[in-house]
């Protein structure tokens, strides 16, 4: 008699859990970079150069190396800088690598590539960058752009009618050397540039991307070099006119 009441309770709590189930919702797997994304970076961003107009609208003069902490084999790369040695050997993109490519005057274009990639497009240089989410992509061999791990950080709201808010960071490593600006001041494959996106949501104006970066070089700076770089919100509709590397 014991053995039918506990097989009619089990067969209650078999009964009770699976309704619960049904009620929440079985788990499943986790949101993907993607789908959690705190904030949209897609569509195209046009640059506000508020900084350091006059050496990022035009390419500055050999030895123009304000507001860099350019260490002394830095300088001595830099003060070498031969634009036409760089064109004879194919090497005219120098300039537009990661660590300065966001910096030209062109337009940058974000666009999710897959879940777990959102990719980064200029019309300087006609670049693509790609901020790899997650631990499964491979780094590869060094490059321009280099390999460029994202993650969100500082996530808050998304209750009740709080918008949700987010820090997108990315590191990039496994660089190729290349130039902090279009005069020669270098950069070495050991460089590593840290970049926080943030999107700034004003009532008066169209939304403002603002990316701070950090590149820690010991080979050609004496300490990490900050710049702070903003973006205006175009149209979805805004022209995007990639244009091919100069080294001059």
């Amino acid at each position: 008699m014991r053995r039918v009441f506990f097989l009619a309770g089990f067969v209650f709590l078999i009964a009770h859990v699976g309704y619960a189930q049904r009620g929440r919702g079985a788990a499943g797997p986790p949101a993907t970079p993607r789908a959690s994304a705190p904030v949209d970076f897609t569509g195209v961003w046009t640059p506000l150069i508020t900084e350091d107009w006059r050496v990022r609208m035009v390419t500055p003069k050999k030895g123009d190396y304000e507001s860099v902490p350019i260490s002394p084999a830095g300088r001595k790369l830099a003060d070498g800088w031969d634009p036409a040695k760089d064109e004879g050997a194919g090497e005219q993109c120098k300039a537009y690598g990661a660590p300065a490519v966001m910096r030209m005057a062109g337009r940058v274009r974000f666009t999710w590539e897959n879940d777990n990639t959102l990719k980064v497009e200029t019309e300087a240089g006609t670049q693509t960058r790609r901020l790899q989410f997650g631990t499964s992509a491979v780094k590869g061999e060094s490059s321009l752009q280099g390999y460029s791990a994202a993650n969100w950080e500082n996530l808050g709201g998304g209750r009740g009618n709080q918008p949700r808010t987010g820090t997108l960071k990315v590191v990039t490593t496994s660089l190729r050397p290349g130039y902090l600006r279009k005069n020669g001041v270098p950069y070495s494959a050991n460089a590593v540039m840290t970049e926080w996106y943030d999107v700034v949501a004003l009532s008066s104006s169209d939304p403002l991307l603002v990316i701070n970066t950090e590149i820690v070089d010991p080979e050609n700076l004496t300490q990490p070099f900050v710049t702070s770089t903003h973006f205006k919100k175009l149209p979805n509709a805004a022209t995007f006119t990639p244009e091919p590397c100069t080294a001059r």
